[in-house]
């Protein structure tokens, strides 16, 4: 294998490796660079973690750096998408990283802040644009982006982007690139959705495929615990609090649960802090530098943080709910185990997630083992399944209601309550208030 001195990268860029103490290549950059660097376009899969950004960032500063092009005001000439805030900001840092030696700019774009200081920033001039879709559709709707001067687009987290319903967004953005353009894309799964976008977008790419397709990263021990939720919460402090639990990220499945257990765990005397789509990107921010910096040993996410994080020495990843998805299971999973070293992922399941538990096990090929010392889990009855939530009630169920459960038809009112209506079935009639009858009867003595 080839060292990163033997790759043919310009000067500044080996300066700024040395810098990093990059030596060896990654698999996905050893295959990737070259092709990249030729200009081919390239697909790749694999897992995040693995080195996939240095592997697009390298060959895109080579090409500019040799080029060294004017930054036009609103007009970049490389793009690349990402699902989340986070990983938006930590590819622009890694263009910071690797680019230091070059007088090359890079813009972040992204929601959750005001778009103010970033349309500044695009009007000085940009060679690279790191973005999200949605903040990116919306500038280029103001006029504040303009993709003609286009020379790479990326692609990343692909089948993440599908996953978040963004498919219509990254559509209308294609629509937009030059035909004339490179283009690299990534993704850690390839189902045949993304399999399909791909062939929109590559002309004859080189494929790499560094990792066996929707496996779990071989280096982390898996375990899985069945408990039942009102179990769940006592467990999780006995286990966070053993002294090989040095950083740990607990996943959630919803945005309320996150907040409620990383409360619980304050209370208890472990610092905790959450982390989801609802919090503003200030607070996102500072949770995860608190956690980087081990202000707070322990961070609550739910699965929008699954392929965002990308902190060293996580040793430990907590399944507290089973993802709805089996393929976010390998992407949680994978916060740990990172830069080569060991980590632990330990899955709760109660008896109404054994469904999800085989989905996942179906997808990573292997059963996961029970944790040391947990007895083999009973049998789910058929008389235990009704006391269990239903999937779509997990959540907050205050604005759930059934169609068919009461003795006849229903309707939801403007208050979100759910009222029944007459047992023969017939609409219960609405009362009208005194007030809109004088009203009506005003209106008609008027007309």
């Amino acid at each position: 294998m080839k060292t990163f001195a033997e790759i043919d990268l310009i000067a500044p860029l080996q300066r700024a490796l040395v810098d990093e103490k990059y030596e060896i290549p990654t698999p996905i950059q050893a295959q990737t660079v070259p092709a990249a660097l030729s200009g081919r376009d390239v697909l790749g899969c694999a897992q995040t973690g693995t080195g996939k950004t240095a592997a697009f960032a390298l060959p895109i500063l080579d090409r500019l750096g040799k080029q060294n092009p004017p930054s036009k005001p609103n007009c970049p000439q490389v793009l690349v998408l990402a699902p989340t805030r986070e990983l938006a900001i930590q590819i622009g840092d890694s263009f910071a990283t690797y680019g230091k030696h070059l007088p090359i700019r890079h813009v972040m774009v992204y929601g959750g802040v005001s778009q103010t200081s970033q349309v500044r920033a695009l009007s000085r001039g940009a060679h690279i644009l790191v973005a999200t879709p949605g903040r990116l559709l919306d500038l280029m709707n103001q006029g504040y982006i303009h993709l003609h001067h286009l020379q790479v687009f990326v692609l990343d987290e692909a089948d993440r982007m599908l996953d978040m319903g963004f498919l219509p967004d990254l559509k209308k953005i294609i629509k937009q690139l030059p035909e004339n353009r490179q283009s690299l894309f990534f993704s850690a799964t390839m189902p045949p959705n993304i399999i399909e976008l791909s062939q929109r977008l590559l002309t004859n790419p080189t494929s790499v495929n560094v990792t066996p397709k929707s496996t779990s990263v071989e280096r982390i021990e898996q375990q899985v615990y069945h408990v039942e939720r009102d179990g769940k919460r006592d467990l999780l402090k006995t286990i966070l609090t053993r002294p090989d639990v040095d950083r740990a990220i607990v996943f959630s499945r919803t945005k309320r649960g996150a907040n409620m257990l990383a409360q619980k765990l304050l209370l208890s005397g472990i610092k905790a802090a959450a982390i989801h789509g609802n919090k503003s990107q200030g607070a996102r921010q500072r949770a995860l530098e608190a956690f980087r910096t081990k202000q707070v040993e322990v961070l609550v996410a739910t699965d929008v943080a699954a392929r965002g994080i990308d902190i060293d020495g996580v040793t430990h990843v907590i399944n507290y709910d089973l993802p709805a998805e089996p393929e976010s299971y390998v992407h949680r999973i994978g916060r740990t185990g990172r830069a080569g070293a060991a980590g632990l992922a330990i899955s709760f399941c109660g008896s109404d997630e054994r469904s999800d538990l085989h989905a996942i096990e179906k997808l990573i090929g292997q059963k996961i083992p029970l944790a040391p010392g947990q007895p083999a889990p009973p049998p789910v009855s058929a008389q235990s399944k009704p006391a269990d939530a239903p999937r779509g009630a997990r959540g907050n169920s205050r604005h759930r209601h059934t169609p068919n459960s009461g003795p006849g038809p229903q309707r939801t009112t403007g208050r979100g309550s759910t009222e029944a209506s007459a047992t023969d079935g017939k609409p219960k009639p609405r009362r009208r208030r005194k007030g809109t009858q004088r009203r009506q009867q005003s209106g008609q003595a008027s007309s």
